[in-house]
């Protein structure tokens, strides 16, 4: 586990696609009980090398209804994006996470997390990654049909202030969805 997570750290085969040197933010031990997935850090969590770092990581947080110390605990949680460094910018946000990320890392940690009890997958990259054809045909729809993918997945929007008008207009996900994600976690990390 350490030679991967050393090996995942020295990653530069994207290098000549990203604006800053590669700087691969993760974070997960053989012991983390939930697998986070999400996109790509943003240029906050490349300048600190901390996950979820920034205002989309309070929200997670929040979502998942755990502290921060309880959430950087590689015994409870393994943070791994789909792709490792920061993108860069497009013209609505950050670019999509490097394909080559995840093509080349992400069978070897599944591997090595055999504690895992739910990988929870935030944002259209994870969804199509993992989910695959049983995915719907927008992230919403898959969203919505959550249980169609538990109890070994929970599929979540993406946390970002960007998607606070998604939000609005799709309240059932903070009424209905969010409290029986956090009675999983919970009752998983107990």
């Amino acid at each position: 586990m350490k030679n991967l997570i050393r090996e995942i750290k020295a990653c530069s085969i994207c290098k000549e696609h990203l604006p800053y040197p590669p700087k691969p933010v993760c974070s997960f031990s053989e012991a983390s009980k939930i697998l986070i997935v999400g996109q790509a850090p943003g240029i906050r969590v490349h300048n600190s090398g901390i996950p979820w770092d920034d205002p989309s990581g309070h929200r997670l947080r929040k979502w998942l209804g755990v502290a921060k110390g309880d959430f950087y605990n590689t015994r409870n949680f393994a943070i791994v994006p789909m792709g490792f460094c920061y993108p860069g910018k497009g013209k609505s946000g950050d670019l999509p996470p490097r394909p080559e990320c995840a093509a080349k890392w992400m069978q070897p940690i599944l591997l090595q997390l055999q504690n895992r009890h739910l990988t929870i997958l935030i944002g259209q990259y994870a969804h199509k990654y993992f989910l695959g054809e049983r995915r719907k045909e927008t992230l919403t729809q898959t969203v919505k049909n959550w249980e169609d993918y538990a109890p070994d997945y929970m599929v979540l929007p993406h946390p970002s202030p960007r998607n606070n008008i998604w939000l609005r207009k799709n309240p059932w996900f903070e009424q209905e969805m969010i409290g029986g994600l956090q009675q999983e976690v919970s009752r998983i990390l107990i």
